[in-house]
């Protein structure tokens, strides 16, 4: 008799994204500035996961997901393609960097808890989900609660009083707390206070104590004790939308499975869970160098069985990695990704180098992006009252100074964007609560004006890093 613990190829809720890798392209295009080849990766991969839920179940368990290796320096994007692709597939998303881990042994974190720390991404994730969904249940139970505060039910005297009297006391108790919810509706309790038991915690939650013992051991102390952990009620005195909300979130609790939504976060974690293990050039070891290549080609043979697949034990329950897509990236400037243990590189079989950003790409950065940094800029001093505007030759001459900022110092890629527009609007930012009203140009002459020591002088560390 054979036994299988193979699963169906789950239709996990929320996160097999239908879109082309045509149009995921589309959509990281709306975000960051150029690298088409890392974007037409991770489309590829991204599709491939929803082309696997539409295999026979033998046939998509063997499908492993393609890992992808990064190679470029830092500021180019690799982070943000990343957490966009998984915003966009509404997968769970953990950044990490690869050498925060240390060989077993040696005092660090152990590398499982990065799946750990996943399902709890995963969990939260869920949980926003379905209380969206019983919102509208738990804000009418809140209401009714906060209005049994409000105006405590009257208990009619079976004894001496007549059945009249007792129906116009119930009649006269509905009309008053009908008129008390129309008025909380309005608003216009808002400023009255009110006094609720809320719970307090009296112990931090042990579980989320990264690098702790605790996760090592993979001891919930939680569970084993759940009495010392509940917390003491006592009363609190609170206004009474802040009453509303704190009632809701209750309810909202009750109304939730949360068993139920721990199998769901772990299939979402196994199906559509995206690790991003950041600098793994610092744990690759280095030609002719010693010592510490020990402790780095340990972490890397520690990290291996996670992204071949294995099953970690969480507090939720038992996860497969065998379909987590994991991106790895890395500047590679001493190393090589052949420095790399051999059954490491194959585990990541795509492989992308992502473009240095030079003054045409920090143009681009500055304007076409949603979030480009123009209009988060414009959009903080609107706040203020101070309408900015930027002329399209100084934001010419702002990428001209970060690339030859870039150049003549360490290139940290387009988080220089953010440095050098820091320096310049200095003054507007200081001053904009005494500006509200007032329109500022930024054209190239202010640019020159605020920024000519940096154009000048050779030192420039003194000035922007």
């Amino acid at each position: 008799m054979s036994m299988s613990l193979m699963p169906a190829p789950p239709q996990v809720e929320s996160t097999g994204s239908a879109l082309t890798p045509r149009e995921i392209v589309a959509e990281l295009d709306k975000y960051v500035v150029g690298q088409a080849r890392a974007k037409r990766a991770v489309a590829i991969a991204l599709r491939n996961r929803y082309r696997r839920q539409r295999l026979s179940p033998e046939l998509a368990e063997e499908v492993a997901p393609k890992n992808i290796l990064m190679i470029g320096p830092t500021g180019v994007g690799k982070t943000e393609i990343a957490r966009r692709l998984a915003r966009l597939a509404q997968s769970p998303f953990l950044k990490i960097e690869a050498s925060k881990f240390t060989e077993v042994g040696y005092v660090g974190r152990d590398v499982e808890s990065m799946v750990r720390d996943l399902v709890e991404i995963a969990i939260k994730m869920v949980r926003e989900e379905r209380e969206t969904e019983v919102r509208e249940k738990a804000r009418a139970a809140a209401e009714e609660r906060l209005l049994d505060l409000l105006l405590p039910p009257t208990v009619v005297s079976p004894m001496g009083d007549s059945s009249t009297d007792a129906n116009m006391a119930r009649e006269h108790q509905q009309s008053t707390r009908e008129r008390l919810r129309e008025q909380l509706r309005a608003g216009k309790l808002d400023q009255k206070s009110i006094e609720i038991e809320t719970r307090d915690r009296s112990m931090p939650s042990f579980e989320l104590i990264q690098g702790s013992s605790m996760e090592e051991i993979g001891v919930n102390l939680r569970d084993m004790m759940p009495g010392m952990f509940q917390g003491r009620t006592r009363n609190r005195r609170m206004l009474v939308p802040e009453a509303f909300d704190h009632l809701t979130q209750e309810e909202a609790s009750k109304l939730i499975d949360m068993d139920a939504v721990s199998r769901l976060a772990l299939k979402r974690v196994e199906n559509a869970g995206i690790i991003f293990l950041d600098e793994i050039d610092k744990i690759a070891g280095r030609e002719g160098s010693h010592g510490p290549d020990v402790s780095r080609e340990g972490v890397q043979r520690d990290i291996l069985p996670i992204i071949e697949g294995t099953t970690v034990n969480t507090k939720y329950g038992m996860v497969r990695t065998d379909h987590v897509l994991f991106i790895a990236a890395g500047a590679f400037h001493v190393s090589k990704p052949s420095d790399l243990i051999p059954e490491l590189q194959g585990r990541f079989p795509i492989r992308v180098e992502l473009e240095a950003l030079g003054r045409d790409e920090f143009v681009r950065i500055l304007t076409e992006p949603k979030s480009a940094l123009i209009r988060q800029y414009t959009a903080l001093m609107d706040t203020e009252g101070v309408r900015l505007e930027f002329t399209p030759p100084a934001v010419e001459r702002i990428a001209e100074l970060a690339t030859l900022v870039n150049e003549r110092t360490e290139n940290i890629g387009a988080r220089r964007l953010h440095t050098v527009l820091e320096r310049l609007l200095d003054e507007v930012s200081f001053h904009a609560p005494e500006l509200g009203g007032q329109s500022i140009t930024i054209d190239a002459p202010y640019v020159d004006r605020m920024l000519a020591d940096i154009a000048k002088s050779d030192d420039l560390s003194r000035y922007i890093l």
